[in-house]
């Protein structure tokens, strides 16, 4: 198995199996929405996107953000914490954000896609042993913007376990509080960012499911997949 690094400037040369991270808080947030009872989730670019897809999808509402707040018209944000508190039985999730789902979106040329963050780290392990992939594709989605410490770290804590080895776990959670996002919230809340979203994004292994992203109607569609 053979990996590579990329960012959302580059993922569009991304082959074999790309896994996209968003740790805070797209694909930590994705996973508390599938706990919550949603069955789908749709990742995609834009605002007007989100919002017409919405409207097209029985039982569907619209979650992400722009800068961090939900735009007009969306359900709610992009906050696991609030997320959490949802019951999304049966629903459909449109979701749209300026990190994750673009690395979904511009992931044009790989062959399979799946969608992680720390909350699902073990799981979405087992479903890339499961493919047997001869390429691993890392999208460090947040690095176009601060450098993306937070998914660097998923991503090379994935890496090692992929590899056979048995990574420090409290280092690699330390360099995401560390991380510019990671610091934001550990100074203080913010209305659609309340510093509990931190630890939320720091519970390894919370869930046993990956989320794969497929294709459905020419549409990205994330599943939970239990491992």
């Amino acid at each position: 198995m053979k990996f590579q690094y990329t960012n959302l400037e580059t993922c569009h040369t991304a082959t074999g199996l790309a896994v996209v991270i968003d740790v805070i808080r797209a694909f930590t947030n994705a996973a508390f929405a599938f706990s919550r009872g949603a069955e789908k989730i749709y990742p995609v670019s834009g605002v007007d996107e989100a919002l017409a897809l919405k409207s097209q999808l029985p039982n569907a509402l619209a979650c992400g953000e722009v800068g961090g707040i939900p735009p007009a018209g969306f359900d709610f944000g992009n906050s696991p914490t609030r997320t959490n508190e949802l019951d999304l039985t049966g629903r459909a999730i449109v979701q749209r954000t300026g990190a994750g789902t673009q690395g979904v979106a511009r992931s044009v040329r790989a062959a399979q896609i799946v969608a992680a963050s720390f909350v699902v780290a073990s799981a979405t392990v087992k479903y890339v042993q499961s493919l047997q992939p001869e390429e691993v594709s890392f999208v460090i989605t947040g690095e176009t913007y601060d450098g993306g410490a937070e998914d660097f770290a998923c991503a090379e804590y994935l890496e090692e376990l992929l590899r056979g080895q048995t990574p420090n776990l409290e280092s690699y959670l330390e360099r995401v509080r560390q991380s510019h996002d990671g610091m934001q919230f550990l100074n203080g809340d913010q209305p659609h960012a309340p510093v509990t979203d931190l630890e939320h994004c720091l519970f390894v292994d919370k869930f046993h499911f990956a989320m794969p992203i497929t294709r459905e109607n020419e549409r990205h569609v994330m599943c939970a997949i239990a491992s």
